[in-house]
């Protein structure tokens, strides 16, 4: 599926960053949410002078940069982005701040006449936030539910347990709100929230299994050993999966071993 980014709603436009690979998909997705003249600009990206300029007009008046999590492929930019608006940085994590506004759950930002509700989601890291837009039926995830494939929960700073009551609470806001589209950070727009929540929640409850079964097999054969374990849970549960994406996958074991641990 090719995804360019592009307009949504009456209030949203996401600007793709050139920052393509295996792990960010298509790029990452910077969101502009304007009302009338004004705009705050979610996760401004990687430091690509020509990423910011596209940012910088098409969001008009930027009043605030607002921070999904504290991944370089969303952050690096924000700062330096911010500076040239004259506008602070609002994150979870007070290292990622400019200015004396954090942002925590629960918080309302609003733009013009737009709200944005802010809603924890830990897992996929500690400071992991999303955004409802309720004008628009919509939340804006980052990186907890992406628009093609799934996430990487990785171990240490991704907690498996965290991430999944994140995926629950999600659910329950689309349901009660009538939340219908997920913004993500990466890939293109879902129209249907419930239905990849839900697929979430399966994805990694069959995952689980997976790697409880891994390491049963590898205890039966004597093989099983604390430092090599990871690794040999991935080679059985991702073996049909690109040995590229092994690295990234043994720090996602690793999460799933400390859950099942816990």
């Amino acid at each position: 599926m090719s995804w360019s980014g592009g307009s949504f709603g009456a209030s949203a436009t996401c600007v793709l960053a050139p920052n393509a690979d295996i792990m960010t998909l298509d790029g990452t997705n910077t969101w502009v949410l304007s009302s009338g003249e004004r705009s705050l600009v979610v996760d401004p990206g990687p430091e690509i002078e020509a990423h910011l300029d596209r940012v910088s007009a098409t969001g008009h008046d930027v009043v605030g940069v607002l921070l999904t999590h504290h991944h370089a492929d969303h952050s690096e930019a924000a700062r330096s982005f911010a500076e040239r608006h004259g506008c602070g940085v609002r994150a979870l994590d007070p290292a990622y701040r400019l200015g004396s506004e954090g942002l925590g759950d629960g918080d309302v930002v609003t733009v013009g006449d737009l709200e944005v509700h802010v809603v924890a989601t830990p897992g996929h890291t500690a400071d992991s936030l999303s955004f409802v837009v309720p004008s628009e039926s919509a939340v804006l995830t980052g990186d907890t539910v992406l628009g093609r494939g799934t996430t990487v929960v990785a171990h240490p700073d991704g907690e498996l347990g965290a991430y999944l009551d994140s995926l629950d609470r999600l659910r329950a806001l689309c349901s009660e709100q009538g939340i219908t589209t997920v913004w993500p950070g990466h890939g293109p727009v879902i129209e249907d929230a419930l239905g990849a929540l839900d697929f979430y929640v399966a994805h990694r409850r069959e995952r689980l299994g997976q790697v409880r079964d891994a390491v049963a097999q590898l205890q039966v054969g004597g093989v099983a050993d604390a430092v090599t374990l990871p690794r040999q849970v991935v080679e059985i549960v991702y073996a049909d999966v690109d040995p590229v994406l092994w690295g990234a996958a043994e720090l996602s074991v690793r999460a799933q071993l400390a859950y099942l641990a816990g």
